[in-house]
């Protein structure tokens, strides 16, 4: 693959005063682990030179031609004589994306990754720590791990609470101890993370609320809502999709209660990520603020809304309810059980245990809401808002688990395949390479729910959805997909 490096990458890359980043420096091994070629922009040389430090700039401008020169990309039509240096030196940088001069740009810059989402783009911007986890997940899979949530009562976390895992909350909130100390002694509960070691990771406190009163000038939500108090993933768990993982439980709590909203004050200038996260979720900022925090809420509606928007964006706004009217086509995808286990490990076969989001340290718990299939299959004709049921194949031979289509396409370049799955992949990069000596069909999806009773070939035979062994994707009607919910008692 082609990585573009943005100037913010390649300085510290570069100046050798400069103590890179563990991160940073991971992600240039895998990308030379890899074979991954890694280009900058022509932009990025005029940007070093406007660099006032003569010294670092002279370091940088010696060592830049180590990597590749991106050549004939054509001038920016986003700039005009009135656009500054630096938002023009962007502008070209992102622009070569669009022109897909690479797979994906790395940068740490905030402003790029806000016109990356304005242009369409941002699934293939990359902060280092993403592209990292990207790199190590195509290369080093197996070091990978899937880790448990716990839900803890807060005081559980009060020896910890002094910890440097809390100083950043404590910096951006005054009296954060006391009002941790409060909600303690009430009793509240949080969604937790560890890392490898055993220290605090990753953290979301929440509670349910009635009526609740949500930003500074009196704004109200009316009936039930779940709040999420606390929201913040360290960085010794970053990359393992601990937000996905958070918002999973969030939504099942909410459904499991009913509540109506969800909702959560954040800093959206410091909390950049969060903020792209919570909106792709279906959470919208709200006009007033909470003591300067920007307030997002997600409807959570008890009952299936009527909206006659896309099926993309009603899965995306209303998540876990999704479309499943006469429009929206649906297939039956049979899954072998070693990539069942791999993209599903959440789900328990009911010969064992009923399904939980929490179990205990022993079991790991599927992180990703969004998550990729590849597959050999003819089929064509998939396209976002579809429908998914998966068929665990061989061994416990049924429908298990209830997708929606984000996105299908069809490569045959490993390359292309990697960077499109690259947010959700659990493949690794030689998997992809032997997959793709074959024409591949790429579907990215989001996870719905798991069957809590799960289909039988028998009766899906019987029921005439299937005539015969599942042996690759097979749409199935209008009447086939309503007998096969009966069967589900959905």
């Amino acid at each position: 693959m082609r990585l573009l490096l943005d100037t913010n990458i390649i300085i510290p890359l570069q100046d050798s005063y400069v103590v890179l980043k563990g991160s940073l420096q991971n992600f240039i091994r895998l990308s030379g682990k890899g074979g991954h070629q890694l280009i900058y922009h022509p932009a990025s040389r005029a940007d070093i030179e406007r660099d006032r430090d003569v010294n670092r700039r002279n370091r940088t401008l010696s060592r830049l031609e180590q990597y590749e020169r991106l050549e004939g990309v054509p001038d920016c039509p986003w700039n005009t004589d009135e656009t500054e240096p630096n938002d023009a030196c962007d502008n070209e940088i992102l622009y070569a994306l669009q022109c897909n001069a690479a797979h994906a740009l790395i940068t740490e810059d905030k402003g790029i990754h806000a016109k990356a989402r304005e242009h369409g783009l941002s699934d293939r911007v990359y902060n280092i720590q993403t592209a990292e986890d990207w790199l190590r997940r195509l290369h080093e899979p197996m070091e990978v791990h899937l880790p448990n949530i716990e839900d803890v009562q807060l005081h559980t976390l009060s020896p910890e609470l002094n910890g440097e895992f809390f100083n950043s909350l404590r910096d951006d909130y005054p009296g954060f101890n006391d009002w941790f100390g409060n909600k303690a002694q009430e009793g509240r509960h949080a969604w937790i993370c560890r890392d490898d070691q055993g220290s605090l990771g990753a953290l979301c406190i929440y509670a349910e609320q009635v009526d609740q009163k949500i930003t500074d000038s009196g704004d109200v939500l009316s009936g039930r809502a779940l709040k999420i108090c606390t929201f913040k993933v360290g960085e010794s768990v970053r990359g393992r999709k601990i937000g996905e993982l958070f918002l999973k439980a969030a939504f099942r709590y909410a459904t499991e209660n009913q509540c109506q909203h969800i909702f959560i004050h954040g800093n959206e200038k410091k909390q950049h990520y969060l903020a792209l996260l919570l909106e792709d979720f279906g959470f919208t900022g709200h006009s007033g603020n909470y003591g300067g925090d920007t307030v997002w809420i997600k409807k959570h509606p008890v009952s299936v809304p009527n909206d006659n928007v896309d099926a993309k964006a009603f899965v995306r706004l209303y998540y876990p309810h999704y479309r499943q009217d006469e429009k929206v086509s649906k297939y039956l995808v049979p899954i072998l059980p070693d990539y069942h286990d791999v993209l599903f490990p959440d789900y328990f076969s009911q010969r064992s245990a009923q399904l939980r989001l929490f179990e205990s340290p022993q079991r790991h718990v599927g992180n990703a809401i969004k998550l990729a299939y590849l597959c050999g299959s003819q089929t064509k004709s998939i396209v976002p808002g579809d429908i998914l049921l998966f068929y665990r194949s061989r061994d416990e031979k049924a429908v298990t688990t209830i997708g929606v289509v984000d996105d299908f396409s069809v490569s045959a370049d490993p390359a292309e395949i990697s960077a499109q799955v690259s947010r959700r992949t659990v493949y690794s990069f030689e998997q992809i390479k032997e997959m793709a000596e074959n024409e591949v069909k790429v579907i990215l999806f989001r996870m719905i729910k798991h069957l809590q009773s799960p289909v039988p070939f028998k009766e899906l035979k019987e029921r005439g959805i299937l005539s015969g062994s599942a042996q690759s994707i097979v749409k199935i009607d209008e009447s086939k997909y309503r007998s096969f919910l009966d069967a589900a008692r959905v």
